[in-house]
């Protein structure tokens, strides 16, 4: 074992063969620092100690056997510091963690778009059952209009400012506004109609998008590329609401309210898509559940209106 000590008194170093103790010892060799009186003449040799020819170069410590070969470093996950390699398993388990992300944004999403739904049909069997409200608010269109302004308003601000829509508590707050001011249009509308028209749209409505939600699930066909096409055909669709006010009649209602229920219909598969990502070439942020929760809401409370047109036109 090597010896961090000078061996006395010659001064050899640990791995300098030196003479046996008591006998002088020999001159060092050219470029040696200068020790216990051997003078080295200069230049000295850079680089600090340079052990004599036939020395082991690390002291007593045997030199590699001839063919060995330091292992290569292998990549890691972390950078150089890492101490996890980039293997099938790390690699697995980081998708997974992205996986997970998505699954709990699915569920946030859904759970959020359940609440909405209930407070909505609450909203629409309090309007629809409850004579008293139901004539208040047939004979008082000031509460129709305000609520008309307030969906307006807070739609805007969730629709065209990120952190209305992203801050905490700030973004529950404008949603439950909203789906307050909603559920209120929904109940004056279902007003109108009778309680037996408003269950029939209802359970329609729900077995078509839960039908769509399972396509939009398990189908290859990408429906998120369709952004610009379901644009272009809203903007048609409100034209052609529009023309339909001025132009009376049962037939052009119904051609109206399919082409409403087939649009929205297409566009429950679209936002859903959105959220799942994954396959699909867009997707919605995990931050953005709260527009992801709006875009079903809307969704599917457009799909209840013209399902209820449809059916209110047909048993007039």
């Amino acid at each position: 074992m090597t010896t961090w000590q000078q061996n006395p008194p010659t001064g050899y170093y640990p791995g300098q063969q030196g003479p046996p103790f008591g006998q002088p010892g020999y001159p060092p060799q050219p470029g040696y620092p200068q020790q216990q009186g051997y003078p080295a003449p200069p230049p000295y040799t850079a680089g600090g100690f340079v052990p004599p020819p036939g020395a082991p170069p690390y002291g007593n410590v045997p030199p590699p056997a001839p063919g060995f070969a330091a292992p290569a470093p292998q990549p890691t996950m972390y950078g150089s510091y890492g101490d996890e390699p980039l293997t099938s398993d790390s690699v697995d388990n980081f998708g997974f963690s992205e996986k997970t992300i998505r699954h709990g944004f699915i569920r946030k999403v859904y759970g959020i778009l359940m609440c909405q739904l209930a407070v909505t049909t609450a909203f629409i069997a309090l309007f629809l059952y409850h004579l008293p409200t139901k004539r208040y608010v047939q004979t008082h269109q000031g509460i129709f209009w305000a609520a008309f302004i307030v969906v307006i308003v807070t739609l805007i601000a969730m629709s065209c400012c990120t952190n209305v829509r992203r801050k905490a508590p700030t973004n529950f707050i404008f949603l439950f506004i909203f789906t307050i001011a909603e559920s209120v249009l929904l109940g004056v509308a279902a007003s109108t109609y009778d309680a037996e028209a408003v269950i029939m749209a209802a359970g329609i409505s729900a077995a078509v998008c839960l039908g769509l939600s399972i396509f939009a699930f398990q189908t290859k066909w990408d429906f998120t590329v369709m952004g610009g096409v379901l644009f272009v055909a809203v903007i048609i669709l409100m034209i052609f609401g529009i023309v339909a006010i001025f132009i009376p009649g049962k037939v052009i209602i119904l051609i109206y309210a399919s082409l409403g229920a087939l649009i929205f219909s297409v566009y429950l598969v679209y936002d859903t898509q959105l959220m799942i990502g994954g396959k699909h070439k867009y997707s919605i942020s995990p931050e953005e559940y709260i527009f992801a929760a709006l875009n079903l809401y809307l969704d599917i409370i457009n799909i209840f209106l013209y399902i209820l047109t449809i059916i209110g036109v047909t048993r007039d």
